[in-house]
């Protein structure tokens, strides 16, 4: 479904640019859950900006399969912050993503309603966000990139900030919704053991510039367990792996 291919980015800076992103390439097939892992500074987000088009590029492509639909939007961002307007009601939260895509304010309000059900939050739509909890924000963060009906949802550290309860219920919620509603997920982590529990594939970004290093596909089954034996094993390989780039001066 995403194809990056050859992709450099590089940042003005006091001494000269610094090569973030160099040659790299990654593609995404339809449907999959992927997983993003690396050091701090990597350029995970990065990428992910990249991608939804908030950043350019110096060279390089990244293509889609999915052609311009009216209503929609091909990408959506989550960010670690539910960055909720404070101003706005739950349900106008929600709304606030579809704004410029041509719907009227019947066909806005509807598919609010209906992503926060989708969510769990049907019944808080009218709340203030000071009213919800951390989790909630969350997942009304969640539920407006899920309102433009992206082809590709894009999650940036979305559990990083929460309480370790909170953080596990919303990675079951998530590949619940995912299971659901068949979308493409992009994720980033710092957490290894998160990236193993909920992707298909974990990708590790080292380097300095950076480039994927390894790809490690998850084939355990669902509903997984978070202390199976083989994802112990393959977490820790990652982790293995993370550790000596980091050794290596790479990817800090």
């Amino acid at each position: 479904m995403i194809r990056i291919s050859d992709m450099t980015l590089a940042f003005a800076g006091d001494r000269g640019p610094t090569t973030v992103l160099k040659d790299f390439s990654l593609t995404i097939d339809k449907g999959e859950f992927v997983a993003v892992v690396g050091a701090s500074g990597v350029g995970k987000s990065t990428l992910l900006r990249v991608i939804a088009g908030l950043v350019r590029a110096q060279s390089g492509t990244v293509d889609t399969d999915q052609p311009p639909t009216p209503g929609r939007r091909p990408y959506a961002l989550v960010f670690q912050d539910a960055r909720l307007l404070p101003w706005r009601r739950v349900v106008r939260n929600v709304e606030f993503g579809l704004e410029g895509l041509g719907l009227d304010a019947g066909a806005k309000r509807r598919r609010a309603l209906d992503v926060l059900a989708l969510v769990g939050l049907a019944d808080k739509a009218d709340r203030w966000p000071h009213q919800l909890s951390g989790g909630q924000r969350q997942r009304v963060a969640i539920a407006r990139a899920l309102a433009v009906d992206p082809d590709l949802l894009m999650m940036d550290e979305p559990f990083g900030a929460l309480d370790a309860i909170t953080r596990q219920t919303l990675q079951d919620e998530l590949v619940d919704l995912w299971q659901r509603t068949g979308k493409t997920i992009l994720f980033v982590t710092h957490d290894i053991d998160e990236a193993v529990y909920l992707a298909d594939r974990v990708v590790l970004l080292a380097g300095s510039p950076a480039g994927v290093r390894s790809e490690d596909c998850i084939a355990l089954p669902r509903p997984r367990l978070r202390d199976h034996a083989e994802a112990r094993a393959t977490a820790a390989a990652i982790r293995t792996r993370l550790s000596d780039y980091v050794e290596q001066g790479a990817g800090i």
